[in-house]
């Protein structure tokens, strides 16, 4: 899940004729994909773990161009260390970087990390803000990693985080014929109500992991392949989506 910083603020919907989308993307076509992969994948969830606030944005940090998986098994053992805003400030950057090597660009990310961290110290009294504004200007944060902030840990959704796999099936499923990922978020928001912002993020990554894979789609196991345009040829149904 990267999170490399893009200086955008606010994106607002847009209509369907404003927003690049496909000529399938209507509000009532959404819903009726979300509705099925809904009832596929009915535990739908953030797969970061995380308890707090500050948790998950360490978690969010983490997840650029790693593993939800394997940040998981790195948080524990990092939270317990590391309590508190200023504990991440004041760490001793080569251990912290230590602490977190197996994530991958290790170094870039203690360093991305204890600045952000110094930076809600200063400017926010240590407190996560609750407005993409400000999350957008915290280093290391950008929009796909604020949007995971405000819908999963802060209850305040603000738009739809996009990572590589909401990407890839936003495309296939014809929702969106864009290519940037913050066109990408204007498109689907013009689809989806605001209080399922989070959850189609969710089923679109379960989706992708499950079925919708980048280099193998299963597209015979597909419970919305009667609705996708981009249905391998010659694929069939052949068995029901399992649920998660």
């Amino acid at each position: 899940m990267p999170s490399a910083k893009r200086g955008t603020a606010a994106v607002k919907p847009r209509t369907s004729s404003q927003a690049a989308i496909g000529k399938q993307a209507t509000p009532q076509h959404m819903a009726t994909l979300l509705a099925i992969l809904q009832a596929t994948y009915p535990d739908a969830h953030c797969a970061l773990h995380f308890s707090t606030p500050l948790e998950l944005l360490i978690a969010t940090i983490l997840s650029a161009q790693c593993t939800d998986e394997r940040v998981n098994k790195v948080t524990p053992a990092l939270f317990r260390k590391y309590r508190t805003v200023a504990d991440y400030a004041s760490a001793d950057i080569e251990t912290l970087a230590n602490d977190i090597r197996t994530t991958g660009f290790y170094r870039q990310k203690a360093r991305s990390i204890q600045q952000c961290c110094a930076t809600l110290l200063t400017q926010y009294g240590g407190r996560i803000p609750a407005t993409m504004e400000d999350l957008i200007r915290l280093p290391g944060v950008g929009r796909k990693t604020a949007n995971v902030l405000l819908g999963n840990a802060l209850q305040h959704p603000q738009g739809i985080a996009v990572d590589t796999h909401v990407q890839r099936l936003a495309q296939r499923l014809g929702l969106t014929t864009a290519t940037i990922p913050d066109t990408i978020e204007r498109d689907l928001m013009a689809l989806v109500p605001r209080e399922q912002w989070t959850l189609c993020s969710h089923i679109l990554i379960y989706h992708g992991r499950t079925i919708c894979k980048a280099r193998a789609p299963q597209c015979g196991r597909c419970p919305v392949q009667h609705l996708c345009p981009a249905v391998l040829p010659g694929q069939k149904q052949q068995r029901p989506a399992p649920t998660m």
